[in-house]
């Protein structure tokens, strides 16, 4: 499927059937007429993949880093998406945001377009569902443009070992990458992890990682929306496009926890289910993994959106001498001493200036990119992610997994999803009823 904006008068499939050799004509010659990264100006080219709420973030963060920039392109699947993150993005910042109709793609492919229209040492920021992650990073590895992608990075084993690879191409090819882990980048969370790793509460012996709130919602069908677009639009809901809400949900609390061990587990076990969620969807609506590390030492992240409940959203540690409360969902992170987390036994607290990590990450990955410095995050966000993935596979099949039995799956959410068209049926599909397959522990298969 060619992938452009159309006009209002334009039906979608009229337009994409004329328009295939125009495009492609257009985006060579574009390419080879621009100066790169290092002209005269200075400024750096952004194609923003994914017009979201966090791509439409993103893009304002990288609008906003130190040095000339420029959104160039943009690219979705949904042209309304796409004209609001544009609306959105381009108040206040009129002079950086000038992205004509002929780089305005929408599609499955649009991500293609987008990023060939950018030179080499330019930058795409990819926000998409995390199941096309790993084809977004290695094209745009691929192509030679520096690269922040929000998380989470994969669904499945198979699309970690994919974006492992292709982060070790950008390491040779000096390319920067940064990842949406953007807790890693909160100074209040930096000085407290370095605390517990000087010892401040002794040997980390447990971790908790909570994300519990009400229920996760579902975008209505519109008048002429097929399966695969229904889908893509309750992302959220779909295993096969987030993960699970242990994977895109849970990801920060997991990865704080994991820094905060200075390693990450090399087994899991795990209980979830469906108890309330009444939604035709994938989603269970509890998750408890828990994980062990090679000391033998654990960790339990626990997830849960279901109203009417107790919420709690961060991470709780306990060392031998004291314990911690932080992690996302907690802006002031906290050490104890002993188990006990009350006031009169508060050991340190964060009192230093305040950080926005959101833009603090693309500060770090666009200086990076002006002074040539190292930056490449694809690794860790990679392990943190698979810790994530690892646990939903335990969750839905009741089994026990060890790291290495789990990455070495080749079991794949999507099957085929780098040749997915828009017209193609979802990979997962309604039965008669409208309902969707979920997975049943005891009987699903790890995947």
């Amino acid at each position: 499927m060619n992938s452009t904006k159309t006009t209002a008068t334009q039906s979608r499939r009229q337009f994409l059937k004329t328009s295939s050799a125009a495009l492609a004509g257009a985006t060579l010659a574009g390419t080879l007429g621009r100066p790169g990264y290092a002209a005269e100006d200075n400024t750096i080219k952004i194609a923003l993949v994914g017009c979201g709420g966090r791509g439409s973030g993103a893009a304002a963060q990288a609008l906003s880093t130190k040095g000339p920039t420029k959104l160039w392109a943009v690219a979705d699947v949904f042209e309304h998406r796409l004209n609001s993150c544009l609306s959105n993005v381009q108040k206040g910042r009129e002079s950086q945001v000038t992205v004509p109709a002929e780089r305005q793609f929408i599609g499955l492919d649009a991500y293609k377009h987008a990023i060939d229209s950018l030179d080499k040492g330019d930058v795409v920021l990819l926000a998409t569902p995390p199941a096309f992650r790993p084809i977004h990073f290695e094209y745009a590895v691929q192509k030679g443009v520096h690269v922040f992608m929000e998380k989470s990075f994969a669904v499945d084993a198979p699309g970690i070992r994919r974006v492992l690879k292709t982060g070790e191409e950008a390491q040779k090819r000096n390319l920067k990458v940064a990842g949406g882990l953007m807790s890693r980048h909160y100074v209040p969370l930096e000085e407290t992890i370095k605390r517990i790793h000087d010892g401040a509460i002794g040997e980390v012996i447990t971790e908790y990682a909570y994300r519990m709130h009400g229920p996760v919602g579902v975008n209505p069908r519109t008048t002429g929306m097929n399966e695969l677009a229904y889908q893509i639009a309750n992302y959220s809901c779909f295993t096969w496009l987030n993960g699970s809400f242990l994977v895109d949900w849970l990801i920060h609390n997991i990865d704080v926890c994991c820094w905060a061990k200075n390693g990450y587990p090399v087994s899991v076990q795990a209980m979830g289910g469906r108890q309330t969620r009444q939604d035709p969807d994938q989603l269970f609506d509890h998750y408890a993994a828990e994980y062990t590390f090679e000391d033998g030492t654990r960790m339990v992240a626990q997830g849960r959106h279901i109203a009417n409940c107790h919420d709690f959203f961060g991470d709780i540690i306990h060392g031998t001498k004291g314990s911690a409360i932080l992690g996302e969902g907690q802006p002031k992170p906290r050490l104890f001493k002993g188990h006990k987390q009350s006031s009169n036994n508060l050991l340190w607290s964060y009192s230093g200036p305040e950080c926005d990590h959101y833009q603090r990450e693309h500060d770090l990955l666009f200086a990076a990119i002006r002074e040539d410095k190292p930056l490449n995050e694809t690794e860790r966000c990679a392990k943190s992610c698979f810790t994530a993935i690892m646990g939903r596979m335990a969750c839905e099949s009741g089994r026990l997994l060890t790291w290495d039995e789990a990455l070495a799956s080749n079991c794949e959410l999507a099957p085929g999803l780098d040749q997915l068209k828009w017209d193609d049926a979802a990979p997962v599909m309604p039965n008669a009823q409208g309902k969707y397959p979920v997975a049943m522990p005891g009987q699903t298969q790890p995947c």
